[in-house]
């Protein structure tokens, strides 16, 4: 419960850290608009979206991979192989949703 506490409180203090960066005029942003949520900020949200998804999963396999290597130290070459090729394919999928949110 802490940590969800914790993780909360941080996401919190990053919010009003982030407030006075974001108050710039819509002139001044890359799409000009008189006011609202466009088209560019859906797309800047789900890109957020995408990097936390695809942090999440690389902390995952991470995890597992240091679990399973502590269970069985033999096959760490065969482990470790396995975790880098599954962070770099999340990396790739991730790269390409957050292109796809920033160009919509």
């Amino acid at each position: 419960m802490a940590k969800w506490l914790g993780m909360l409180v941080v996401v919190l203090m990053l919010g009003f850290v982030a407030t006075p960066a974001m108050a710039q005029g819509p002139e001044t942003g890359l799409v000009a608009q008189e006011g609202g949520l466009g088209l560019g900020d859906l797309g800047t949200i789900g890109a957020g979206l995408v990097v936390i998804g695809a942090a999440i999963g690389i902390g995952r396999i991470g995890g597992s991979a240091t679990e399973s290597i502590a269970r069985q130290p033999e096959v760490a070459g065969n482990i470790q192989t396995a975790m880098i090729i599954a962070a770099a394919l999340i990396e790739g999928a991730a790269l390409f949703g957050l292109i796809v949110c920033l160009v919509k």
